[in-house]
């Protein structure tokens, strides 16, 4: 069970990792600041799940 400062954090970088994702999607950011995004917020907020999905990219979907 996660305590209540590990399931804010894995809150915080999911929300934040979403975000990423969708400006990607929208090209306003790149695939490697998409990357530093994702290492900054992985050092900060520690994410238990997070950790998991962070390399899953969404930019091959269909169109």
């Amino acid at each position: 069970m996660l305590s209540k400062k590990e399931f804010k954090n894995e809150k915080l970088y999911q929300t934040t990792m979403f975000i990423a994702r969708k400006m990607i999607k929208e090209r306003i950011i790149t695939e490697n600041e998409y990357h530093q995004i994702d290492t900054i917020c992985t050092e900060k907020y520690s994410p238990i799940f997070g950790t998991l999905f962070s390399d899953i990219l969404l930019t091959s979907e269909p169109k």
